[in-house]
């Protein structure tokens, strides 16, 4: 077995080495946010560790204390995800696709932890995923989303979806415009096997106000669309 589908594996032990306690923990009623934030942020740490990922961020002090975001970043990898927590901190969840909370283990520690499935198949469904994300933004809690909605083969962005700029309208936070570059030296879109040792550069942006957006209607939510990609594509 060669060395990089062993460190695919180490993360995948990783992975579930937080999800059973937390789906036990779930069942005994004794789960908290707390308890999720520690084991995302330990989890997170090792990933990165376990991949000798260098990490280097740009921007960080467009990260305010105190202030809750609606995190848009590009997506390349599923190292995106213990990266950008690495960075941000354990006090964010994402929104997902719906196949990845009917894995056995991980899909109900997702779920347990607060993270967001979404069916884009089903409007009801994504509208109530929509209100979820809503809650947790008013809760405090920075949620994370993905707007081209898969990863990335060749780095370049995807056409975005528009629900997360639906999301923005309505929550009314600002937006944290976040870049990824070099996570897909790590693991490529729909890749098996890790690679340690990749260089990858964080880029948080300028937080962007959708509010001046929102009373031009669908123009708005076109230009808001379209100001959030630029600003993430300069940094690719």
């Amino acid at each position: 077995m060669s060395d990089s589908v062993v460190l695919s594996l180490e993360n995948i032990y990783e992975t579930l080495a937080i999800s059973w306690p937390t789906v036990i923990d779930a069942l005994r009623g004794r789960l908290t946010k707390q308890i999720c934030d520690d084991r995302l942020e330990g989890w997170s740490k090792e990933v990165v560790d376990n991949a000798r990922i260098t990490v280097t961020v740009s921007g960080r002090h467009h990260l305010g204390r105190g202030e809750t975001y609606l995190v848009m970043s590009n997506h390349q990898s599923l190292y995106d995800i213990p990266v950008l927590f690495s960075v941000v901190g354990p006090n964010i969840r994402m929104v997902t696709k719906k196949e990845l909370f009917r894995v056995p283990v991980f899909g109900g520690a997702l779920a347990a932890a607060g993270f967001i499935s979404i069916d884009r198949s089903d409007r009801d469904a994504a509208i109530r995923s929509l209100d979820a994300a809503r809650a947790l933004l008013a809760g405090g809690t920075h949620v994370w989303i993905a707007p081209e909605d898969a990863r990335s083969r060749t780095g370049e962005l995807l056409p975005f979806k528009k629900g997360a700029f639906y999301l923005a309208f309505e929550a009314g936070l600002p937006i944290l415009p976040v870049t990824l570059k070099g996570t897909r030296d790590v693991l490529a879109a729909k890749g098996v096997a890790s690679h340690a040792g990749a260089d990858v550069r964080v880029t948080i942006h300028e937080k962007i106000d959708p509010r001046p957006y929102t009373d031009r209607g669908k123009d708005g939510r076109i230009g808001l669309m379209n100001e959030v990609r630029r600003v993430i594509e300069s940094a690719l």
